[in-house]
């Protein structure tokens, strides 16, 4: 029987906007028969604050650090309105009191006052933690890149020079999956992150990251229903239709960057447990995912590795393109969530990314991956990947976000199985509505399938729409309540094993808890672009 599956098809918008204030500089000149008025506009200059030589004629991120570049302010002068702020509404900039006078640093320059600090602080966009010429927002999982017009849910402080960024989120929900192997329970994944950063200067860096989850606790040891999952074991047997818990800790790292030239800077990585590069960001650090409650059930053909007990990775950048290789860990984390299992280095992998534009980040990856799994300790692995993330800003606190993974898997005795998957987060204001496709090739040894079917191989589809309303926006929390649906699709071959029609279904409603978006995240591509055609070539 032909099944024919619809994909549903997004469309956008492309609308940025961009307004510079003309600044108005009033000079007197009194004597005792006449006074006068000379009035002159000046176009406004944008500076970084920790990098004075950086000026650009339009507002933006400091090509070096990533900071965002504020207005400059010469003595004598007026302070330059925020460009948010409407000139004659209600947060129009005011003359500034006696008590709220800034002070000046020996160039002239006008240091902000303490609000202003706090204002900055709010929208200024910090360097990644792994590379020091990367901007923050280009960061992801492990090493690997998003686009840089990502935005980023998250809070950061900042200790001096030093930066400490924390991510989050946890889904509270009810589960129910239709079909012979389906289950109902009710769950919560969850994980949290921080990020810090130390610059010896402004070439030089010190990174560390930390991540943890309590699935182990909300999840068990069997995990959550998952129609179609694989991967990993309990109690000595594989899971099947199930996504597994995290560890307790799923990134313990530090990573040292150096900056050459403008162009050309180089890090190294290790974690314990860290990311490889291999594959794309994962699932719940890709932005196309973050809504979705469920891993994608390709998981393991696409970015699994990214809890590896004992990960080096070192790379080398030149302008917006990576090299890097790592040596770490093959085997996945054993049923004990709770330990940090023993490193081998005994795998390694390869991974090319490109960043061609502020809403584009590719990536191509290989790994061979040495007795991945503990039941089956003979068998090996190359993995290849591929994936094209497409993010784009539409104005105020609306995004969308698409990602397009493949991922191939090459088993001892098995052959080669692929893996598509198709995601789009769409976010406007209160409201998002996210999607996703994929189409896996499993084998019946991977489904934990009868005897008689375990050589053969059968693709399965998931088709997933979802939908979540904030109750609380852009207060430091965001509290969304959610709900999606699933539909399962699969081969005449496992009628037996999940029901004879060939199509399941699943649903769930969930309460989302993360950080609220860092920073009113408004930067668009021609602002950035502005501020990148102003570097020094």
């Amino acid at each position: 029987m032909q099944k024919q599956i619809l994909i549903w098809v997004a469309a956008t918008a492309f609308a940025t906007t961009a307004t510079f204030a003309q600044v108005e500089a009033v000079h007197r000149t009194a004597t005792d028969q006449e006074q006068g008025q000379v009035k002159e506009q000046e176009k406004q200059k944008y500076t970084c604050p920790r990098h004075p030589e950086v000026v650009s004629d339009k507002p933006g991120q400091c090509p070096k650090c990533g900071m965002t570049l504020v207005p400059m302010k010469t003595e004598g002068k007026r302070p330059t309105a925020c460009p948010e702020r409407e000139p004659n509404g209600p947060n129009a900039q005011h003359p500034m009191s006696k008590s709220e006078h800034a002070s000046h640093d020996a160039n002239g320059m006008v240091m902000p006052h303490e609000h202003d600090q706090q204002m900055s602080m709010e929208h200024m966009s910090m360097q990644s933690s792994i590379n020091i010429a990367d901007p923050m927002n280009r960061e992801s999982s492990g090493t690997a890149w998003v686009p840089d017009s990502t935005p980023m849910y998250g809070h950061m402080m900042m200790f001096g020079d030093d930066m400490l960024m924390l991510h989050g989120g946890i889904s509270a929900r009810y589960t129910n999956v239709s079909t012979r192997r389906g289950d109902d329970r009710i769950d919560a994944p969850n994980w949290i992150m921080a990020m810090y950063s130390h610059p010896f200067n402004d070439s030089a860096q010190l990174g560390g990251r930390l991540m943890m989850s309590l699935d182990p606790l909300t999840e068990g040891g069997r995990g959550y229903p998952l129609l179609f999952q694989s991967g990993e074991s309990w109690h000595d047997r594989p899971l099947h239709d199930r996504q597994h818990p995290h560890d307790l800790f799923d990134e313990l790292s530090i990573s040292y960057s150096q900056k050459f030239d403008h162009d050309l800077s180089a890090y190294l990585y290790f974690g314990y447990p860290g990311e490889p590069a291999l594959g794309p960001p994962t699932f719940m650090h890709r932005l196309s995912a973050m809504d979705n409650p469920d891993a994608p059930i390709g998981h393991h053909w696409q970015d699994s590795t990214h809890i590896t007990f004992g990960v080096a990775t070192a790379g080398v950048q030149w302008r917006n393109v990576k090299i890097e290789g790592s040596s770490f860990t093959g085997r996945e984390p054993d049923e004990n969530r709770y330990d940090f299992d023993r490193a081998r280095f005994d795998s390694f992998s390869g991974r090319i990314s490109w960043n061609p534009t502020q809403n584009l980040a590719l990536q191509v990856s290989h790994g061979y991956l040495k007795s991945p799994e503990a039941l089956e300790p003979d068998v090996k692995q190359h993995r290849t990947t591929a994936s094209l993330i497409y993010n784009q800003p539409l104005g105020h606190d609306t995004n969308w976000s698409n990602s397009f993974v493949w991922g191939q898997n090459d088993n001892t005795g098995e052959g080669k199985t692929q893996s598509i998957l198709l995601e789009s987060n769409y976010q406007r204001g209160r409201d998002t509505i996210y999607g996703r496709w994929e189409r896996v090739e499993k084998s019946g040894h991977e489904l934990v399938l009868r005897p008689v079917d375990l050589g053969r191989i059968f693709p399965v589809n998931a088709i997933t729409l979802g939908y979540v309303r904030d109750l609380s926006h852009g207060d430091k929390i965001d509290i969304g309540l959610g709900g999606q649906f699933t539909l399962n699709v699969w081969p005449d071959g496992l009628d037996r094993y999940y029901g004879d029609d060939g199509v399941g279904y699943g649903f769930q409603f969930f309460l989302r808890i993360r950080p609220s978006l860092h920073g009113n995240h408004l930067m668009t591509s021609t602002q950035m672009d502005g501020v990148a055609s102003s570097a020094p070539k």
